[in-house]
């Protein structure tokens, strides 16, 4: 088995047979599972924080879980491929929230930065024409404790409930973070908007 860089080229039998080998401690399929799914994690470590470093030791952090408790792993549903991208999702994740944890133990999630931004609105037609790329830079730019409830709540789908159990933030300390990253968010989106704007008009 040679080492494969896209997820699309490990087909469904290739992946049971290393996800089986990783259980045995494999290292060579080990480095398939890590090479073929890097980007994949990536992408999902990338939202939690605003620079590499840190994205790129939650990754590794997450792959160290996955290799250790991958002797474990079931696929959930036919489909094995996204079965096992959904569990990577979530050690992922949580992983994040570890590191979003151990990182902001000094500084208190409800005293973060409470202004209030009166802004102009977004046009959907400004919105419309920034890419995801952009956007998800945008969300990098949201203060820690908005950025992780914005994630856990808009991308993941967890309720506010399971993000203050996660957290260890009250419901309503919750709520309030989302609605001031969104308020956050539409600022950063519109001083981005403005600034291409500023830009075409050269």
């Amino acid at each position: 088995m040679y080492l494969k860089h896209h997820t699309e080229l490990l087909t469904a039998d290739e992946l049971t047979y290393h996800v089986e080998a990783c259980g045995l401690n494999s290292r060579e399929s080990q480095k398939v599972i890590y090479s073929s799914f890097y980007g994949y994690a990536m992408a999902i470590c990338d939202r939690y924080v605003n620079n590499q470093d840190d994205a790129v030791e939650i990754l590794n952090d997450g792959f160290l879980k996955i290799f250790r408790e991958i002797h474990h792993y079931k696929p959930a549903y036919a489909d094995v491929i996204s079965s096992f991208k959904g569990w990577m999702r979530k050690i992922m994740v949580f992983t994040a929230i570890d590191h979003y944890r151990k990182n902001q133990k000094h500084q208190l999630v409800n005293s973060l930065d409470d202004r209030v931004y009166h802004i102009p609105s977004v046009s959907e037609d400004a919105l419309s024409k920034l890419s995801y790329d952009e956007i998800i830079r945008a969300v990098q730019d949201l203060s820690p404790g908005y950025r992780t409830v914005f994630n856990l709540f808009i991308i993941e789908g967890l309720s506010h409930e399971e993000i203050s159990n996660h957290l260890g933030i009250s419901t309503g300390t919750s709520k309030s973070n989302l609605s001031k990253a969104r308020r956050q968010l539409q600022q950063i989106l519109f001083k981005k908007n403005e600034i291409s704007i500023a830009k075409n008009a050269v």
